[in-house]
């Protein structure tokens, strides 16, 4: 049975178009919260006080907060929607630092410039999530410039000379 609430209806919609089939409801759960701007629209998506997406209001697309690209990172199968970076670099982007071109070792090939992406490591670990800058070929053809611009890094504590994502070591 469909859901009732138009603002949920809509936000699954464009997620969906986005994002792929059924990304909607894998983002947006039925108790989530909207954030509205003052002419009654909406513009963030919040569940459990974190910020699943933020809808742009000069295009009605949306883009992702950490909580939501985990959500999305764990929908879609591998790669969909992501840009690999190497080691190398993998600590800079969880830090919520750009992808460079020469760091990336992968993407999903369906992605273009200016879409919302998610960045992983090489063995799918879920680093941030940001804009396009490059197309999926450019990403791995060029060897200067940005791929991604990193609008969130994960969340990430350094302790003694360790990194850890949500109690896991992430890096040396």
């Amino acid at each position: 049975m469909p859901n009732t609430n138009p603002h949920l209806n809509r936000v699954r919609i464009i997620a969906d178009y986005q994002f792929g089939r059924n990304a909607g409801c894998a983002l947006f759960p039925n108790n989530v919260e909207f954030k509205m701007s003052a002419t009654g629209r909406v513009r963030q998506i919040m569940f459990e006080g974190k910020r699943i997406a933020t809808v742009k209001a000069h295009d009605g697309m949306l883009t992702l907060g950490i909580a939501g690209a985990m959500r999305l990172h764990r929908f879609l199968k591998f790669p969909g929607n992501r840009v690999v970076v190497n080691s190398d670099s993998a600590p800079f982007v969880l830090k919520g630092k750009n992808a460079f071109a020469k760091h990336v070792v992968g993407s999903d090939p369906d992605i273009r410039a200016g879409e919302e992406v998610m960045v992983v490591d090489e063995k799918d670990n879920f680093l941030a999530t940001g804009k396009a800058v490059l197309s999926a070929h450019e990403m791995t053809a060029f060897k200067k410039g940005m791929a991604v611009e990193v609008r969130s890094g994960s969340i990430v504590f350094k302790v003694q000379d360790q990194f850890w994502q949500h109690g896991i070591k992430q890096f040396t």
